[in-house]
């Protein structure tokens, strides 16, 4: 498979493209960005040759000829940019989240239809064995019928960190010109974050129904946006509770932070705690009410590249979090928690 990455403003393109880098059946042919010398670390990274650098999308895809374009634009520019390279009859798997608002991210959906090239939303989280391990756990009937998910997800800050994890020092002059930090570009935690939180909980939740949201969010003096959110969904099960988080004390690919960042599922037969980066998922069960840690499962694909390749090499649907199905229901949740948190009400879901 022949790649491309496009637009650099998502600090995640450089996971991506290491992932194509290392993956035996996939060519990285291109890459994109209108500010060259945010791809100087990629480029430098991977040995990509000068004639496969480009600042501008066009040529980089009539040159290229890529069959599948990763897309990291600022959250607010997901639907431009997916209309602008789905003309060209290319697969497109985009960072998370999957847009700024529903209406967005169905404008996504319908540039790709016209082309029948498949369209996936990559959440990192997926590739998490924990996670992985209690879908598979929830898939078997081990704890019943899924009630309940609590997920707290954020880090130290969005500029707190680069491409593969390094750690960085923001000044207060990098935050207040970067896009994480503004309201039109699509930044704040709750829009960075949720996302994770309520298309994971849908793939948790399977059949429950979600009626009604409430959110409230904190927004810091002198930003724009929010470092803080907490929203409760109303399902036709009970209540389940997703917090987002800028400022955690520490990185949880570090050391995880108090409280930690993750999910605790509760079933009509046990419960699960699944957290980021852990080796053992924590589980109760009738048959063992104290609990008892489960070694994490050996995931089905490492990560997007692999599973996305694997998808359309071999014409099968995207399914799980990249799914469309999956990652708009997660968005119109998204969509649901901003207009409480505006309005200060719940908002009732007319599914």
């Amino acid at each position: 498979m022949k790649i491309a990455g496009i637009n650099f403003d998502h600090m995640h393109m450089g996971d991506l493209l290491r992932m194509v880098h290392e993956h035996p059946y996939s060519e990285l042919v291109g890459v994109c960005d209108e500010q060259p010398e945010r791809m100087q670390a990629s480029i430098e990274n991977f040995g990509i040759p000068s004639d496969n650098v480009f600042t501008d999308y066009r040529e980089c895809l009539e040159k290229a000829k890529p069959d599948i374009v990763v897309l990291c634009p600022a959250t607010a520019e997901h639907a431009l940019w997916t209309e602008r390279v789905a003309p060209f009859g290319v697969h497109v798997l985009v960072e998370k989240p999957f847009a700024s608002s529903l209406s967005e991210a169905d404008r996504m959906i319908a540039a790709m239809e016209k082309t029948g090239k498949q369209l996936a939303i990559n959440w990192p989280i997926r590739w998490i064995p924990a996670h992985y391990t209690a879908h598979q756990i929830i898939s078997e009937g081990r704890i019943g019928r899924v009630t309940e998910v609590s997920h707290y997800g954020g880090n130290r800050g969005p500029l707190y960190h680069s491409a593969d994890k390094l750690v960085t020092t923001p000044t207060t002059k990098e935050k207040a010109e970067s896009w994480w930090y503004s309201k039109k570009k699509g930044g704040g935690s709750l829009l960075d974050y949720l996302g994770y939180g309520t298309t994971i909980g849908t793939w948790f939740h399977g059949e429950n129904r979600p009626i009604e949201v409430l959110c409230m969010a904190h927004k810091p003096d002198g930003l724009e946006v929010d470092e803080h959110s907490i929203t409760i969904i109303r399902y036709d099960v009970g209540l389940s509770k997703f917090e987002t988080r800028w400022g955690t004390f520490t990185d949880p690919w570090i050391h995880q932070p108090q409280p930690k960042c993750g999910f605790v599922i509760k079933g009509t037969e046990g419960t699960i705690s699944n957290y980021d980066y852990a080796e053992n998922v924590h589980i109760q069960d009738r048959d063992h009410p104290q609990g008892y840690d489960l070694p994490v499962m050996k995931l089905d694909f490492q990560n997007p590249i692999e599973y996305f390749t694997h998808c359309i090499h071999n014409n099968q649907p995207v399914e799980g979090p990249l799914s469309l199905e999956v990652s708009r229901m997660g968005q119109l949740l998204v969509d649901a928690a901003c207009q409480s948190a505006q309005e200060k009400k719940a908002v009732r879901l007319d599914l």
